[in-house]
């Protein structure tokens, strides 16, 4: 399919990095409200990050049910009710001091909303929206509006809270979020050729033909190295550039231009993603993230130096997903895309979560960052070894069946 795609096609993928922009930048905000938590609300900062990280875990969690009732009922409802769990929970948050209010309301309300409101959803609406030789770039697109909300929001929830206060910010946002409810409607889309010739299967037999497929089973695990890897650079670069020796805000420029810089790369990942294997183009991914980072961590560290590592990793920071996203659907094709790319972000959360933890935990017992740097390194290794031998043929096209694991 090499003409141009249809205007309502574009419509779908302006909708999906709109709503991706105001979910992926609000929760790219959230950083800020650590030390407003715990001087105005008398919050320790263990228990706000754990319901920062809470939140995560629920994300990948809830993220294959929210995937399923996208693609049985539709994205428009999934996203309005997820623009509206997500903004309870901030409101919450915001209007209520105690703990039980934060753990429900950013650990669990936010983590439900976001699954609603990102990855699972909206890239299974444009799969089925654009055709397969363009879904990619695409793909990476809507990824990109992800950092561009980064890029928005965070200075807004910045301003807001310097001038009104905390709560007042968190409201904003809520504000923004339910704004956004009523776009899901535009991400409808009858389905295509592609996903019209695809046999149809009940929800059960395509998730066990799934976990039966060797290439889905790679995939899966290997997508726990790119959460584990974001989540700890992007929850503790900060604190050790500050250990560092540097100024407090070169953590803040530090992860400014990486939300810049991944604008570029997911955009790029999706057109490599069209032109060449996934497969591949992932297993390179990791290998060159595993370089960087140990390249880093090997520098002094110099304002250069950090510049280029954020922009380095900036680049690769979402391109992951466009390609992942990318892979299972043509692997599986897109009727059930929203489900199985859902089981398959369960192991970037999960990543997710012992990054942000093992990082803190490994500095309380050591009084240093170092054995978490080179594991992410390391894990960007094993990441690379599980995707070069993943075989892309659909079982849907082979005459033999799915590779058996």
């Amino acid at each position: 399919m090499t003409g141009r795609p249809s205007r309502h096609a574009m419509v779908v993928v302006l909708a999906g990095g709109a709503i991706m922009s105001v979910a992926m930048g609000t929760r790219q905000s959230f950083g800020l409200y650590l030390e407003p938590l715990a001087g105005g609300y008398g919050h320790s900062l263990g228990l706000i990050a754990f319901a920062i990280a809470l939140h995560n875990l629920t994300w990948g969690i809830a993220q294959p049910f929210a995937g399923a009732a996208a693609d049985r009922f539709g994205p428009a409802p999934v996203v309005a009710a997820g623009a509206l769990l997500y903004a309870g929970g901030l409101s919450l948050v915001a209007l209520s001091a105690s703990g039980a209010a934060l753990i429900l309301g950013m650990g669990v309300l936010v983590g439900l909303g976001i699954s609603c409101t990102s990855f699972g959803v909206v890239m299974a609406a444009l799969g089925r929206a654009v055709p397969a030789g363009r879904r990619s770039m695409a793909m990476g697109l809507a990824s990109a509006g992800g950092s561009l909300g980064q890029a928005l929001f965070v200075p807004l929830a910045q301003g807001v809270a310097q001038q009104s206060g905390m709560a007042a910010s968190l409201l904003v946002l809520a504000s923004c979020l339910v704004a956004a409810a009523p776009l899901g409607v535009l991400l409808h889309q009858a389905p295509g050729p592609g996903e019209m010739a695809e046999p149809s299967m009940p929800l059960r037999e395509a998730v066990s033909q799934a976990f039966g497929h060797r290439g889905y089973c790679l995939l899966t695990l290997g997508f726990f190295t790119c959460g584990f890897q974001l989540a700890f650079i992007g929850t503790h670069l900060p604190a050790y550039l500050t250990l560092c020796g540097m100024p407090a805000s070169a953590g803040a420029s530090a992860l400014a231009l990486i939300g810049l810089f991944n604008m570029i790369g997911s955009a790029l990942c999706g057109w490599l993603g069209g032109r060449f294997p996934q497969q591949w183009a992932l297993g390179w991914l990791y290998l060159l993230r595993s370089a960087v980072i140990l390249a880093f961590f090997l520098a002094p560290k110099t304002g250069p130096v950090v510049f280029a590592f954020a922009a380095a990793m900036g680049l690769m920071w979402l391109g992951t997903v466009p390609l992942t996203s990318g892979l299972v659907a043509k692997l599986f094709g897109t009727r059930h895309l929203g489900t199985l790319f859902g089981l398959c972000f369960l192991s970037h959360q999960v990543g997710s979560f012992l990054g942000s933890w093992s990082g803190g935990l490994i500095f309380d017992l050591t009084g240093s960052y170092s054995l978490v740097w080179v594991a992410a390194a390391m894990a960007g290794l094993v990441a690379a070894a599980l995707h070069f031998p993943i075989d892309a043929t659909s079982p849907h096209t082979s005459a033999a069946g799915p590779r058996r694991v």
